[in-house]
């Protein structure tokens, strides 16, 4: 491992973009996004198919990226965390291996108080497998009355709760996209094997590391635990041993850490950038993420209430966004922390324009 040496937070900014693929080439599928990031967080979907998007080149659109997606590019599950994250279909059972029992096991409060035992969720799976059997994927809509005729609870919570947890089991994971609604298949029935299937938790571990600082660094300790549930001890414990493989920085007081045969070459330069609230960019990095212009202006909701996320100009957070798409167009509408001069407003209308093209719709771009 090279000496130790400092870098300011800008250039590290900058280097995380040209990794993710934001300020360099873009990737050719939405797959290879994926694989790049190990996980795409999801909840909000057609706003990940953008993240990926913006990682790939100009032309790209949300209609071809669904139909990659159908044709097995990659699953959508819980991983991780308790949330949705895209997967690589190859990645999906050794990262449920590594860490999909420690998050099952933060749900075990939950899970009691949903009066949901052992027993319960045998059953469920059960249910799973003969329903789920064969090559037809199924809608959370359509899996309730099998569910509930064989006398297992199908409210909203139980029964989110009980696909969670076949979820984390890689049991279940999901099929192809029906128009908006979410699909499930059974992971062993849909899945092929795949070459790290046999990796065991410490490996696996090991493996989840490295992939966070290629894809995500330069990047802390701290900010691959809070992505993937893994302790410190585990993470410094798989740095150790990949001490041949990856670099670090000083930065703002912070320890960070890359892969530095990962080019940090910039090839293109967008003036702003519209994310989503859970883009990796800009969800991962809890200390070292991009300034906002305005520390203290209010932003009391969430910006995923909005529909939409943050707008960065240059390097920085200068406001939210948030979108409304109909049949005829998409209307996008930028709120400033501070005002927004010519300048910005017409970085952020190329943005705007990007994402429009990217839905196939007319823009109807409005700043408040």
């Amino acid at each position: 491992m090279t000496a130790v040496r400092t870098a300011s937070l800008p250039q590290v900014r900058r280097r995380r973009l040209a990794t993710q693929r934001l300020s360099a080439a873009g990737l050719p599928r939405g797959g290879d996004v994926v694989r790049l990031l190990t996980a795409v967080q999801s909840q909000d979907a057609p706003l990940a198919a953008w993240s990926l998007a913006m990682r790939m080149p100009p032309g790209t659109t949300y209609a071809g990226l669904l139909a990659e997606q159908a044709a097995g590019g990659w699953v959508r599950t819980h991983v991780l965390r308790p949330t949705w994250h895209h997967v690589a279909p190859e990645d999906l059972r050794w990262m449920q291996h590594a860490t999909g029992p420690r998050v099952e096991s933060s749900l075990n409060g939950r899970r009691r108080g949903l009066g949901l035992d052992d027993d319960l969720i045998l059953r469920a799976f059960r249910v799973l497998e003969r329903v789920l059997a064969g090559p037809t994927p199924h809608t959370r809509r359509e899996l309730r009355p099998h569910v509930e005729a064989a006398g297992l609870p199908t409210d909203v919570q139980r029964l989110a709760h009980l696909l969670i947890v076949a979820e984390l089991r890689a049991f279940i994971c999901s099929g192809p996209p029906r128009g908006a609604e979410h699909t499930y298949v059974l992971a062993d029935e849909t899945l092929p094997p795949a070459p790290l299937d046999s990796l065991d938790a410490d490996d696996g571990r090991r493996e989840l590391t490295r992939r966070f600082f290629v894809g995500h660094g330069p990047a802390s300790e701290r900010d691959l635990a809070r992505w993937s549930t893994l302790t410190l001890t585990q993470i410094r414990a798989a740095l150790r041993d990949l001490e041949g493989d990856l670099d670090h920085v000083e930065a703002g007081g912070h320890t960070l850490w890359f892969d530095p045969r990962m080019s940090s070459r910039t090839s293109r330069a967008p003036r702003a950038l519209l994310l989503s609230t859970f883009d990796e960019v800009c969800l991962t990095y809890r200390d070292t993420g991009f300034p906002r212009r305005d520390p203290s202006a209010s932003r009391a909701r969430l910006v995923s209430e909005a529909g939409g996320g943050i707008v960065v100009v240059g390097d920085e957070d200068v406001g939210v966004w948030k979108r409304v798409v109909t049949a005829a167009s998409v209307r996008v509408a930028v709120s400033g922390d501070t005002p927004l001069d010519t300048s910005d407003q017409d970085a952020i209308g190329d943005a705007a324009a990007a994402f429009a093209a990217f839905l196939e719709r007319p823009l109807d771009l409005t700043f408040g």
